[in-house]
């Protein structure tokens, strides 16, 4: 072989290797993003999406989060970017990521790319997505078991139904996202968790994933039981009409510390211990639960 062409062959070996390590991934928007390599500089903007991507073994590789980002404990380290809707895009810039994972509700897609950044748009909703995300974000890495990750969250959602009495399957929840009031409907990934423990929603679907509703709306439904955040619960009982309500009457609210509230509002890897949390509300406060 003359140099010539062994130089040819070398240059081949080097382009089928970049080839090799090359990651295209389909984003939320259908758009196909297309990295030279896993990327070692990652800025992620959605408490759900930092997660996974240290789930997933990358957790070392993150550079900057969004400022709700807290879990876990080492990511309170990292520089933040401010929301994950309107975030700080100069500050972004100024980390240099090799990619930025965000929600579709992010303001700044748009402006990021202008500037020349990779962007990918994931945003899980549902139990389905979170499995696709999961899968996204291994490929993104280059690394991770994504699906053993979802089977360990199927799992623990499937031994957190299983812990349940039998009466608390007559259960009529409420489930309160924030006191706005938003609630969990049963499209929602907290509703699929709920209808998975095997309890009734007082938010159809039909409704949407997380709607906002009048709060007369839950007098008239009066459910059994209410879940909330301890931050979002604060006189809840002063609200016109639901001292009437069931639940508040008899006592039957969880209230969930902001650390609890965290893991059961992220669609992502900690889902099974959020049904874990939902599964102890109900054996302690549901109808024929243990301490009911």
């Amino acid at each position: 072989m003359n140099s010539f062409a062994r130089r040819l062959f070398a240059g081949l070996l080097a382009l089928w290797a970049l080839a090799a390590h090359a990651v295209v991934v389909t984003d939320e928007r259908g758009m196909r993003v297309e990295l030279p390599r896993p990327p070692q500089r990652i800025v992620t903007l959605l408490p759900s999406l930092t997660e996974s991507v240290c789930t997933l073994g990358g957790c070392d590789r993150l550079v900057g989060v969004d400022r709700y980002s807290n879990w876990p404990e080492s990511v309170r380290a990292l520089p933040q970017v401010g929301g994950g809707i309107d975030p700080n895009v100069e500050a972004i810039v100024a980390l240099k990521p090799d990619v930025v994972l965000l929600a579709k509700s992010s303001r700044v897609t748009g402006r990021l790319e202008a500037l020349g950044l990779k962007v990918l748009v994931l945003e899980p909703k549902s139990h389905v997505d979170v499995r696709r995300v999961l899968d996204a974000v291994a490929q993104v890495l280059g690394s991770g078991d994504a699906q053993q990750v979802w089977r360990t969250i199927d799992a623990s959602v499937s031994a957190a139904a299983q812990s349940l009495p039998a009466g608390a399957a007559r259960t009529r929840v409420y489930f309160e996202v924030n006191n706005a009031p938003y609630a969990a409907g049963e499209s929602s990934f907290i509703g699929e968790t709920l209808t998975r423990l095997g309890v009734k929603n007082i938010v159809p679907a039909s409704l949407g994933p997380f709607p906002k509703l009048n709060p007369e709306y839950v007098v008239r439904a009066d459910p059994d039981l209410i879940m909330v955040g301890a931050r979002s619960a604060q006189g809840l009982e002063q609200r016109p009409g639901w001292s009437g309500i069931r639940a508040v009457r008899e006592g039957r609210v969880c209230r969930f510390t902001a650390e609890e509230s965290d893991v059961l509002v992220r669609p992502g890897p900690r889902m099974g211990e959020a049904a874990r949390l939902m599964a102890g509300c109900l054996r302690q406060k549901a109808r024929g639960g243990a301490a009911g």
